[in-house]
């Protein structure tokens, strides 16, 4: 399958990495980046991601694109949307790449009615602590997943054009509900993200966190790698997928809580059979993923 032209809203390594791959199998001619980071755009040109720039949503940035490619933080989806909607022309795809698959919809729905149809909720399981478009690769998805949600008003053509398009550049594809996907994700991505947010915090508050910090080995530096993402992404990804991760923080204390009488009752089978079950199921993991 080979597109005339894409619009990447948001020209980051998860969008750039896409068309870059795209671009490289001569599956599509021409890539327009807008981004509000003139300076990213300019990145992005040099480094050939995009073809033209612009630094705001205009008709002539869309009304001769196949696909619209949406890769911003969650919670700008629907003003995005809102400003897309008097622009497209009739037959176009729209598609995104968040880890909330159940606000993409709603705005969807809410902000494109008339082209809800052709509207693809997608999120590639890929991706750094780095932004931009600087760090952008090929190869990002080679063998990674990338999660479809189909909604109740889907158009087939648009689902099958999206995911060909991802299984170009690597990706193995699955679908699911997106409530099936917010509440995996909660726990596989969203909640860990809070506990390294939480534990780092933690030795920010400590007054003798500094002292403790240069003292950190390759276990802090493994578990805490992902609190050095974006901070506005982050709060936005919470915030949309709150119930979830409210859910989570509770199943959370009810574990510390364990601990916390284990060690206090001087328990050390109790502590040596945790420690094992954790153990395994993570070494099971390990070994087929």
């Amino acid at each position: 399958m080979t597109l005339n032209q894409i619009t990447l809203i948001g020209v980051g390594l998860i969008g750039g990495s896409f068309v870059l791959d795209l671009k490289r199998q001569k599956r599509i001619q021409t890539i327009i980046g807008i981004d509000l980071d003139l300076t990213n755009l300019e990145c992005a040109i040099e480094r050939r991601v995009i073809d033209i720039a612009h630094t705001q949503i205009t008709p002539e940035s869309v009304q001769h694109s196949d696909l619209i490619l949406i890769a911003t933080p969650v919670a700008t989806l629907p003003k995005i949307c809102a400003t897309l909607a008097p622009m497209l022309p009739e037959n176009i795809i729209i598609s995104d790449v968040g880890s909330t698959k159940q606000s993409a919809l709603a705005a969807f729905k809410q902000h494109l009615p008339k082209h809800y149809p052709q509207c693809v909720a997608a999120h590639p399981i890929a991706g750094s602590d780095r932004s931009g478009a600087l760090v952008a690769q090929f190869g990002l998805y080679q063998n990674k997943k990338l999660i479809l949600c189909p909604h109740e008003q889907q158009d087939t053509r648009s689902l099958k054009t999206i995911a060909e398009l991802w299984q170009t550049v690597g990706a193995n594809v699955h679908q699911m509900t997106a409530q099936e996907h917010d509440q995996i994700f909660a726990a596989v991505s969203h909640f860990p993200h809070l506990l390294a947010f939480a534990y780092v915090h933690q030795m920010l508050d400590d007054p003798n966190g500094a002292r403790y910090l240069d003292f950190a080995g390759s276990g802090f530096r493994d578990f805490t790698r992902i609190a050095a993402s974006s901070p506005d992404m982050w709060r936005d990804i919470a915030l949309v997928n709150r119930d979830s991760l409210l859910q989570l923080i509770a199943a959370q204390k009810q574990q510390l809580d364990y601990l916390e009488r284990s060690l206090k009752n001087d328990n050390a089978q109790a502590l040596w059979d945790y420690f094992q079950a954790a153990k395994q199921v993570r070494e099971e993991w390990g070994e087929t993923h």
